[in-house]
C-alpha cells in the first residue's frame, strides 16, 4: 500500500513521502498547538494565557512537547500514509467521475479521515491525551506514573477497548476535519482561480495555495465541540470531585455533561490554538502534498 502504480510514478512510495511530511508537521508547530488545545479543552475554565502558563510550568519548552515521544511520533509515522493514500485515491476517482473539485476534496478527506481514525489513531490520541492530562494527579501530591505505566495500566484494566477509548469520537472528528479541510481548501482554490481569471487546468502559485489551505484549515474548526468531547472522553480526570461526570462516557452523554457544566463556550474551548493547528496541518497535507505529487509525476 502506498506505492503508486500510475504511469511515470513507478516505484514511488507515497507512505514514505507522507510520513516525512507529517513527522515534520507534528515535530515543528503541530505538537505545541496540540498540547495547548488539549489543555484548554480538558480545563475549560482556563484562558489561553493561563493554559500557556500551566503548560510552561510542566517543564518550560518541553512542556509544549508533552506526548510527542512516543505517541505523537507513532501516530505521525502511520496516519500520514493512511490519509494521503486513501484521500488521494478517492479524490482522484471522484474527479475522474466528473465531480467538482470541492466535493471531490470533501469525499477524499472524509474517507481518509475515517481510515486514519480506525487504522491508527484510536490508541495514539487516547495515550497523547492521557499523557497531557495525567499531570492532574500531581495536584493531589501523588507523582504521576510514567507514560508506559499509564498505557500498561489501562491495557491491563480495560484491554484494547481501554486504549482505544474515544475512537468513535476520533473518527467523527477526523471525518469532519479532513473532509472540511480538503473540501474548503479546494473551494478556496477554485475561487482564487476565478478571481485571477485562471482556468481549471492552470496551476496556482505557492502563495495562493497557502492562502487556500489556510482558509480550509481555519474553517474546518467548526467541529471544535467534537474535539472537546473527544478530549473529555480520553481525559485522565476520573478522580475529580465533580459527581456529575458520567462514569461511562459516550459521545452523547459527554456532550450533555460539557454543555451543562460550561455551556456553548465550553464546547469551543481551545478553538484558537486549533485554528493555528488546522492551518498548519492543511498547508502540510494539502498544499505540500500537491507539490510533492506534481513533482513525482515529472519523474
Amino acid at each position: 500500500m502506498g506505492v503508486s502504480s500510475e504511469p511515470g510514478q513507478k516505484g514511488v512510495n507515497w507512505s514514505n513521502i507522507a510520513v516525512g511530511g507529517i513527522m515534520n508537521m507534528v515535530t515543528t508547530l503541530g505538537q505545541p498547538l496540540e498540547v495547548l488545545k488539549t489543555q484548554m479543552a480538558a480545563n475549560r475554565s482556563q484562558s489561553m494565557w493561563n493554559a500557556c502558563k500551566t503548560v510552561w510550568g510542566r517543564g518550560g519548552v518541553a512542556g509544549f512537547y508533552q506526548g510527542l515521544i512516543p505517541w505523537a511520533w507513532i501516530e505521525a509515522s502511520t496516519k500520514g500514509a493512511v490519509l494521503v493514500f486513501a484521500a488521494s485515491e478517492v479524490e482522484t476517482a471522484a474527479l475522474a467521475a466528473g465531480i467538482n473539485p470541492g466535493f471531490a476534496g470533501l469525499l477524499g478527506g472524509m474517507t481518509g479521515g475515517v481510515a486514519q481514525a480506525y487504522a491508527t489513531m484510536g490508541f495514539t490520541t487516547c495515550m497523547k491525551t492521557a499523557e497531557i492530562t495525567r499531570a492532574k494527579t500531581a495536584a493531589t501530591g501523588v507523582k504521576p506514573p510514567s507514560t508506559w505505566a499509564v498505557f500498561a495500566d489501562i491495557y491491563r484494566r480495560e484491554g484494547l477497548a481501554g486504549v482505544n477509548k474515544g475512537v468513535n469520537a476520533v473518527a467523527v472528528r477526523q471525518c469532519t476535519n479532513w473532509g472540511s479541510r480538503m473540501g474548503f481548501a479546494r473551494l478556496a482554490e477554485d475561487s482564487i482561480r476565478k478571481i485571477r481569471g485562471k482556468g481549471e487546468s492552470e496551476k496556482l502559485g505557492a502563495v495562493d495555495k497557502i492562502v487556500a489551505s489556510s482558509i480550509g484549515g481555519a474553517l474546518a474548526t467548526w467541529n471544535q465541540p467534537i474535539e472537546v468531547i473527544r478530549v473529555e472522553m480520553q481525559s485522565m480526570a476520573k478522580g475529580t470531585a465533580n459527581s456529575n461526570r458520567p462514569a461511562k462516557l459516550t459521545i452523547l452523554n459527554t456532550l450533555s455533561f460539557i454543555y451543562k457544566e460550561n455551556g456553548i463556550k465550553g464546547l469551543y474551548r481551545g478553538v484558537t490554538p486549533r485554528i493555528g493547528l488546522g492551518i498548519w496541518q492543511t498547508i502540510c497535507m494539502v498544499s505540500f502534498a500537491d507539490y510533492v505529487k506534481a513533482w513525482v509525476k515529472k519523474q
